[in-house]
């Protein structure tokens, strides 16, 4: 089982960041929490902020643990564990892996299509934020 370290980043108004994953990788075009999968050797926390630097060029500030969901793709089986996150530096935000990056509501995230392990995130987050 893989573990990935999901970013719930929350700007000043109250949104919270999504990236639209890209073509060629597997669930393609599907909107997802920013974050990743672990290397050996590093904590959950190290993870996130390895990834929001590789995937949207900013360095960010760990939060509260949130929730962990558990889903199996065909792809494989991962573990989500979830946590709040800050980014120091949100105007040098830069799409590097995603095709798109959007501010939303908690409410607003049902316009849009997520992997199936993310309904459970949204659903905690409508009932949190």
């Amino acid at each position: 089982m893989k573990i990935v370290g999901t970013a719930i980043i929350v700007n000043d108004e109250g949104k919270i960041l999504i990236g639209q994953r890209p073509e060629g990788k597997a669930l393609a075009g599907l909107w997802e929490f920013p974050g990743g999968k672990q290397e050996e050797g590093e904590t959950v926390e190290q993870c996130i902020i390895r990834e929001i630097k590789e995937e949207l060029d900013v360095c960010c500030e760990v939060g509260q643990y949130l929730m962990s969901v558990t889903k199996k793709y065909e792809h494989g089986e991962f573990k989500l564990l979830v946590y709040k996150a800050k980014i120091k530096d949100p105007e040098n935000l830069k799409a590097n892996v995603h095709q798109k990056l959007l501010w939303v509501t908690p409410q607003e995230m049902d316009n849009y299509e997520f992997p199936p392990a993310d309904a459970e995130i949204i659903a905690y987050l409508k009932e949190k934020f």
